[in-house]
């Protein structure tokens, strides 16, 4: 029976770059994302070049329920899953005050509920199996909550602690849970108020090709968690050695428009 590697958010950005570079790696994928059209391309691109098998489910994960029933399409279609990657996110920037309130509850529903609902589903096949690698994807401001960006850093704050407590429960079964830590990337997640923000000015985004490579090591043969650059590292340290105050002062500067 083939094994296959699910991919959330796959149509664009890390989870596309994910899926390109598994794909060379001769890995059979389920594609995962809202729009049929990038889906049906990319995947006919993959099968084309790799002689893999490529799957694809639409699915707008902002809606929880849609999570339980991707878990149930995967079941139906009889495909074996061994690799689950979280990677479907989005992000909002502004003061708290004036963002949207639904717009925030659905990026909780989409980074938090709906990842912990496909954790909860695929592990327990997983369990029972044995074997499996799941990787969720947080982000730099787990380590480093920002101003303007106060539910996104709560989201992915939750993130990485949901993944490192779930995988200290499942040690000794045979399954393994990983978190992708990365800072700014050079996608479309970003608009133009967060491009001018301070802290694109001192850390840079990167390709997000550099953070997909990082992201299969991790999957296929990694533990824990892992922050990409060594930027990125130095800035997650900061937090130990600098006060509570001085510290929110300096990303509150760092979050603001330049």
């Amino acid at each position: 029976m083939k094994e296959y590697i699910l991919i959330t958010g796959a149509s664009s950005g890390i989870g596309y770059h994910m899926a390109v570079q598994l794909a060379e790696l001769k890995k059979d994928l389920i594609l995962v994302a809202r729009s049929e059209d990038k889906l049906k391309k990319l995947a006919s691109e993959l099968t084309a070049t790799y002689g893999i098998s490529v799957e694809y489910i639409v699915k707008d994960l902002s809606v929880v329920e849609n999570a339980v029933a991707l878990y149930r399409e995967v079941q139906d279609r009889n495909l074996l899953v061994t690799g689950l990657v979280n990677n479907a996110g989005v992000g909002t920037y502004g003061e708290f005050t004036k963002t949207s309130l639904e717009e925030e509850l659905k990026m909780i529903d989409l980074n938090i509920s709906s990842l912990v609902a496909l954790n909860k589903l695929f592990v327990k096949d997983m369990v029972t199996r044995k074997s499996g690698r799941i990787m969720n994807i947080s982000s730099l401001m787990a380590f480093l909550p920002f101003p303007y960006y106060s539910v996104y850093s709560a989201t992915k704050t939750f993130v990485l602690a949901f993944t490192e407590t779930l995988a200290s429960e499942l040690e000794g079964t045979g399954v393994v849970v990983t978190a992708l830590c990365p800072g700014p990337i050079d996608t479309g997640f970003y608009n133009e108020e967060m491009l001018q923000a301070n802290m694109m000015k001192s850390n840079k985004p990167v390709k997000p090709e550099v953070v997909a490579k990082e992201g299969v090591k991790l999957l296929l043969h990694g533990k824990g968690k892992k922050i990409v650059g060594f930027m990125n590292w130095f800035l997650s340290n900061i937090p130990r050695i600098t006060p509570d105050f001085l510290m929110m002062k300096i990303k509150k500067n760092l979050a603001a428009k330049g």
